[in-house]
């Protein structure tokens, strides 16, 4: 199979499963969240681990919004889910993917921007309510979370999601 018949297959295949991975693992990369739609088998997480990569990009200190925006436009012109797995960012393209890691229970989640923030410059993201719960943030309002950029491996530019 040629690589972009790959390439292709591995997109559709995001489009279908809507980018959602749960599971009740321990290990970082086992307990992922990726959406908010459907719960992957293990077989599906064994393929999908063998074509996704991730680049470090640090450690962001992170808040949350949420009721205050519910059902109000996003940036990108959608409308704000408080629950669904989003987040603002200054300047990463709407539609990146990012997976948000907390080293002091090594939950983790993968995230869309789809929003503008945060406002104040001590903070790199601004998670959703939805984020904030699956990492365990809600109470404490901030975090100090393990930033990576998510990327398909073999292929030179980092995963946009398709909407």
């Amino acid at each position: 199979m040629s690589s972009l018949t790959k390439v292709l297959v591995v997109v559709v295949l995001l489009m279908l499963v809507g980018f959602t991975i749960v599971t009740n693992e321990t290990k970082p990369t086992d307990n992922l969240l990726v959406s908010e739609e459907v719960k992957i088998t293990e077989n599906a997480k064994v393929a999908n681990s063998s074509i996704i990569s991730y680049k470090e990009i640090g450690e962001w200190t992170v808040t949350w919004y949420g009721p205050r925006f519910h059902g109000k436009k996003t940036a990108n012109g959608e409308v704000y889910d408080q629950m669904a797995l989003t987040a603002a960012h200054r300047s990463f393209s709407f539609g990146t993917l990012l997976r948000i890691t907390n080293p002091k229970n090594n939950k983790a989640v993968i995230i869309r921007i789809n929003d503008r923030g945060p406002v104040s410059k001590k903070f790199g993201l601004d998670l959703s309510k939805g984020a904030a719960e699956e990492l365990d943030i809600v109470k404490t309002g901030v975090a100090k979370v393990k930033v990576e950029q998510v990327y398909l491996k073999g292929v030179n530019f980092p995963v946009i999601s398709i909407n």
